[in-house]
């Protein structure tokens, strides 16, 4: 993303735009924090876009897995800890490395929605789904009027506080809509679900979905895996991404080839809670009387590999 003297423009191209004001001047206003639509349009032309989970309640932590190449981060508002308060700093922070920020509401109400939309969400999680027609009714509310409910506000980041008005008849082509799948009744319905207009990625919730199945934790029973190839098949059959959370990036990597596109790869504390005990564990396995004599020259590094150099 870059800001100059009047243009700006995004790594894919979008450029800043001339927007009618409530003043009626038309300043330019250069890209900003807001994702308007990007990871949907990827999504839909076909791409595999990975991302992370965020229950630290951290903008600093949602910041350092953008800085780190993340394609969106998602802040858990059913699982992890802080609330609605932390959506807009998400969005500030994750956007200056161009990642969008995606919501998974705690509950799917009207007012939930569209309260995370106007924070500049580019997308919404909707869990615990049971049927078609509740998912139709859901995603009204990721829509303005006459297609959806969302109540219409321009004092929000979504509109950049009153500055961007136009940003109201592009909306409703740009929020992202994730229908959970970790449930019998929607696995039931899971053709009916695909084929609905904004429901843009269909996602295995793979703890749920196994107790729901009868097998929790079971990963390779055939009841699940017969489950994941349903998925799949109508997400392939209605031009929709599937997704799933992986623990690891081989796991994603795995699903990756096995056709799902929208990659979660773990969360902000899985990641760092792995990445310490892994170091924990290095370190106990090495004591320090097998290591080479301080100076020595199988203990000095000439590394170029960023990693390999302490990080203060």
């Amino acid at each position: 993303m870059s800001a100059g003297s009047g243009t700006g423009s995004r790594a894919d191209g979008t450029a800043a735009r001339a927007v009618s004001s409530p003043g009626g001047s038309s300043p330019v206003i250069p890209a900003g924090p807001l994702d308007r639509g990007r990871l949907r349009r990827r999504l839909l032309a076909g791409e595999a876009v990975a991302g992370c989970f965020a229950g630290l309640a951290s903008p600093m932590a949602v910041e350092v897995m953008a800085a780190s190449g993340a394609g969106w981060v998602l802040v858990d508002l059913e699982h992890g800890g802080g609330g609605e308060e932390q959506v807009g700093p998400a969005v500030a922070a994750a956007g200056a490395y161009d990642t969008a920020v995606l919501v998974r509401v705690e509950r799917p109400d009207r007012v939930r929605i569209g309260r995370v939309l106007d924070a500049g969400a580019a997308g919404v999680m909707l869990p615990r789904i049971e049927s078609a027609d509740e998912v139709r009714g859901l995603l009204r509310h990721l829509r303005y009027p006459p297609d959806g409910d969302r109540g219409v506000a321009t004092y929000n980041r979504a509109v950049r506080w009153g500055q961007d008005l136009a940003a109201l008849g592009t909306a409703n082509t740009e929020a992202a809509g994730i229908v959970q799948i970790e449930t019998r009744g929607a696995l039931e319905q899971i053709e009916e679900i695909a084929a609905l207009d904004g429901a843009d990625v269909l996602f295995i919730g793979p703890l749920d979905l196994s107790y729901a199945l009868g097998v929790p934790l079971d990963f390779g029973a055939p009841a699940f895996t017969g489950a994941v190839e349903r998925v799949l098949a109508a997400a392939e059959r209605h031009g929709k991404a599937a997704g799933i959370l992986s623990p690891t990036a081989q796991a994603a990597v795995d699903r990756k080839h096995q056709g799902f596109r929208f990659l979660a790869v773990g969360s902000d504390s899985t990641l760092l809670a792995s990445a310490v005990s892994g170091a924990m564990a290095a370190l106990a396995d090495n004591p320090a009387e097998a290591l080479p004599e301080r100076g020595s020259a199988a203990n000095t590094t000439h590394s170029t590999d960023p990693a390999a150099r302490p990080q203060s």
